[in-house]
């Protein structure tokens, strides 16, 4: 694919992208040092770079003094497993944002695991310097979920229940479609003209019958079982 025509279109993301990266701690931790090296040197004109790395170990070491708020990292690492420090990293007792590059798309029950665990984004590496990471970036910034299209497929036969334990009423499809969408509890609320308790409400209910652990783990849950959008 030639890349030339788009280069005005990519340069102009970079502005969106410095906004929503503005005040943000960012890790980068990739296996390909070619990789590491150009996204480092532009991340660290949109927001504070805190480490860029190859390896798991190091991005441990790093997570544990820097506190990042977001770490962006892809499949292959120079050593280490990346699944496991994605597992460890979404562990941590402070809410850290993970963003997946992906090139090794037949690792299904990875695939599966990361997003069972409550990885934020999961994008093909080879579409992350052509918008991909712009609309991943967009989704999580408000609090929604991020599954690069390539990898539907792969989220609709997740193994496991093939819905939820009781139907969820119209209204909780709702409510689930805007979180899926990113939108907090406030705004499900002035979307749908609810008040803030009777959306906890729904949330708890939604949660119980899918059964899911989070808001997150329920929105997928939703992809994967065609209950939204």
């Amino acid at each position: 694919m030639n890349y030339a025509p788009l280069l005005d279109q990519i340069a102009s993301y970079e502005s969106q992208i410095q906004a929503l990266l503005h005040r943000r701690r960012l890790l980068l931790c990739m296996g390909d040092p070619a990789v590491l090296t150009l996204m480092a040197a532009r991340s660290r004109q949109w927001c504070q770079l805190v480490g860029a790395v190859t390896t798991a170990g190091e991005a441990r070491t790093l997570t544990e003094q820097e506190a990042p708020s977001l770490v962006v990292l892809s499949d292959q690492l120079a050593e280490g497993d990346a699944y496991a420090l994605l597992d460890w990293v979404l562990g941590c007792p402070k809410s850290v944002q993970v963003l997946l590059l992906i090139s090794q798309i037949h690792r299904r029950q990875a695939i599966h695991r990361a997003i069972r665990n409550g990885c934020d984004g999961l994008v093909l590496q080879t579409r992350f310097g052509s918008g991909a990471l712009l609309t991943a970036l967009q989704a999580i910034s408000q609090g929604g979920i991020y599954v690069d299209r390539a990898l539907h497929p792969t989220v609709r036969n997740l193994p496991g229940r093939s819905g939820p334990l009781q139907p969820l009423t119209e209204r909780e499809r709702e409510v689930l479609q805007a979180l899926a969408a990113g939108a907090s509890n406030q705004e499900v609320g002035e979307q749908l003209y609810l008040a803030a308790d009777t959306v906890k409400t729904h949330l708890a209910s939604i949660l119980r019958k899918m059964p899911a652990r989070n808001r997150t783990h329920a929105a997928v849950l939703g992809l994967r079982w065609g209950l939204i959008d």
